[in-house]
C-alpha cells in the first residue's frame, strides 16, 4: 500500500515512477500479506497456546470415542467380582469398579456416547436452526414472524425440566433420542444468532450488487450472505458441544439419560457416587475427563470468538 500511495501519476494517467504497478498489472502484495479473515484467524489460533492445548485434548478424546482400542486392549465388560473396587495399580491404572471391571477401559469407551450425542445434536441444530434463522432474517415479513414465534415457544421451555419431561414421555433413552431432545431445546438460540447476522448483512452493497446481476435468492443467501454470517454460529457451536457433553452426563445422572449396560461418563458418575468417601477415584476419573472435555470446548470457543472478531485485533 505504501508503494501505491507514493507513486504519482502523470496528467495523462500514466505512471511517472517505475515503483508503481502498471495499469494492467494488479498489485497483489497487500492482499497476499493481509490475507483473508479466516487465514488471519487460523494463524492467530495456532499461536494461541490455550487453543492449541484445548484442541489437542479434544482430539485425544475424539480418538478415544472413534478408536478406543488404540487406548486400551482391555474389554470393559470383562468383569470379575473378586477384584471389585481395586485401587489404581500398574495392571489397572484407574482401578476397578464395583463389578470388578477395568475402570480405565470403561472411561475410554465412555467417551463415545457423549461425543456422538454432542456432535449429533450440534450438527442438527446448525443445519435446521441455521436454515430457519437464515430464512427469517433474509425474507422478513410473515416468514420472520412465524419462525420467530415458534422460536419463542421453544425458548420458553426450561432446558433441564424440558429435557427430563421429554425423555420421560419418550421412555426410550438412547443416543439418538437424547440428541434430538437437546436439539429441540436449543435450536432457537443459533437461529436467532444467524437471523441477526443476516439482517445486518442483507442490505450491504455486495448483496445488492449480487441481486443487480440477476442472482437468485438461494444463491444470494447461501453464496453471499451465509459465509459472512457463519463466524458467530461457529463460535456458538463450539461452545455448545461442551454443553451437550455436560447435558448428557447430567441427564444420565438424573436417571433419564443412558442406562446400563451402556457405557458413558454419566453412568460411571451415577453408579459410583455413593463410594466417593471410600474410593474417591471412582468419581474423580470420570469427572476429570468430563470437566476437561467441557472446559476444552469452552476455551476453544472463546479463542475462536477472539480470532474472528475484528474488534479484538
Amino acid at each position: 500500500m505504501s508503494d501505491l500511495t507514493s507513486a504519482g501519476t502523470a496528467v495523462g494517467g500514466g505512471p511517472v515512477s517505475g515503483d508503481g504497478p502498471l495499469p494492467d498489472q494488479p498489485a497483489t502484495g497487500g492482499k497476499q500479506r493481509s490475507g483473508s479473515l479466516w487465514a488471519d484467524a487460523r494463524r492467530q489460533l495456532m499461536r494461541d497456546p490455550t487453543f492449541v492445548i484445548a484442541l489437542l485434548y479434544i482430539l485425544a478424546v475424539g480418538s478415544m470415542a472413534a478408536f478406543p482400542k488404540l487406548w486400551t486392549s482391555q474389554d470393559p465388560r470383562d468383569c470379575t467380582t473378586d477384584r471389585s473396587r481395586l485401587s489404581p495399580s500398574a495392571e489397572h491404572v484407574f482401578g476397578t469398579d464395583i463389578l470388578g471391571c477395568d475402570y480405565y477401559s470403561h472411561a475410554i469407551y465412555g467417551a463415545r456416547p457423549s461425543m456422538i450425542i454432542a456432535i449429533m445434536a450440534t450438527g442438527t441444530m446448525i443445519v435446521i436452526g441455521g436454515t430457519l434463522g437464515l430464512l427469517a432474517g433474509y425474507y422478513g415479513g410473515w416468514v420472520d414472524t412465524i419462525i420467530s414465534r415458534v422460536m419463542d415457544v421453544f425458548l420458553s421451555l426450561p432446558f433441564l425440566l424440558g429435557a427430563i419431561v421429554f425423555l420421560t414421555v419418550i421412555k426410550r433413552q438412547n443416543e439418538f433420542t437424547i440428541a434430538m431432545v437437546l436439539f429441540l431445546l436449543t435450536w432457537p438460540v443459533i437461529a436467532r444468532i444467524i437471523r441477526g447476522s443476516v439482517i445486518s448483512s442483507k442490505d450491504l452493497d455486495y448483496v445488492h450488487a449480487a441481486k443487480a446481476v440477476g442472482a437468485r435468492n438461494g444463491r444470494v443467501m447461501f453464496r453471499h450472505i451465509l459465509p459472512n454470517a457463519i463466524a458467530p454460529m461457529l463460535v456458538y457451536a463450539t461452545i455448545v458441544l461442551g454443553s451437550f457433553v455436560a447435558a448428557e452426563a447430567t441427564l444420565t445422572y438424573l436417571g433419564v439419560g443412558l442406562q446400563p449396560p451402556a457405557q458413558s461418563w454419566g453412568i460411571m458418575i451415577s453408579t459410583h457416587q455413593v463410594y466417593f468417601l471410600e474410593d474417591p477415584w471412582l468419581l474423580l476419573f470420570p469427572c476429570g475427563l468430563l470437566v476437561g472435555t467441557v472446559l476444552s470446548f469452552i476455551l476453544m470457543g472463546d479463542a475462536l470468538r477472539d480470532a474472528l472478531d475484528p474488534k479484538f485485533r
